[in-house]
């Protein structure tokens, strides 16, 4: 695959999009609704999240290895109850921690829509994001992307160079003529380096309206929303 590099701007053949915070609702809503319904003490989670997963991390953390599929999502939910503290006292119950963390998630009609308007328009779309055990609406998925590649189901996980590899492979697209929307900046940067163009995703009108001026044809402000 090359890496021949494009300019940032320039017109794209294909977009990249991850699911959490990108396809949905922000993964901060969802885990500080969870937060508070179970009563746990944020600071615990926040010093569990920053020692798995920050930038100084070592290799082979419980989110790497769930990232990956090494490690189940019953087992990564006993290893992340352990870690955490409720603000009562009470044992964190390590029975469907994950689920109950994405459960405040929701799919975004007008990303959903964006997705469509780019394959009417000829745009290859992929999806490709690190699983942490969520239940991804894969029929849905499935009927929008080709290729859809998901960390757990291949054995690498973002922002490591492979997995951006792989789905450019599967894309048949070079890599400076592909634009990947994350709404983490370690994967944006990851991303970069290798050659695609990259956005952090922060709104669906923003990511609109930075796509907008990579493929002709797009309009800068959404239509009415397709569900």
């Amino acid at each position: 695959m090359s890496r021949a590099d494009a300019p940032p701007g320039a017109p794209v053949e294909a977009v990249v999009f991850d699911y959490g915070g990108v396809l949905t609702s922000t993964v901060k809503e969802s885990i500080a609704a969870w937060l508070a319904a179970d009563g746990i003490e944020p600071q615990s989670f926040s010093r569990t999240l920053k020692a798995w997963l920050s930038r100084g991390a070592p290799d082979g953390t419980p989110i790497h290895r769930l990232e990956t599929g090494e490690l189940a999502v019953e087992e990564f939910d006993a290893l992340l109850a352990a870690e955490l503290t409720t603000i009562d006292g009470r044992p964190v119950d390590p029975v469907g921690v994950l689920a109950r963390l994405f459960a405040g998630m929701r799919l975004d009609p007008a990303m959903l829509g964006l997705v469509e308007e780019l394959r009417e328009l000829g745009i290859r779309v992929a999806l490709l994001s690190n699983s942490w055990g969520n239940t991804y609406p894969r029929e849905r998925i499935d009927a929008l992307f080709d290729p859809v590649v998901i960390s757990g189901e291949v054995g690498l996980r973002k922002p490591l160079a492979p997995i951006y590899e792989l789905t450019l492979e599967r894309l048949g697209v070079a890599a400076g003529r592909v634009l990947f929307l994350d709404d983490a900046e370690p994967n944006v940067l990851g991303a970069r380096a290798v050659g695609m163009q990259a956005h952090l995703h922060v709104d669906a009108p923003s990511t609109r309206a930075a796509l907008a001026a990579r493929v002709p044809g797009l309009r800068r402000s959404s239509p009415s929303v397709r569900i």
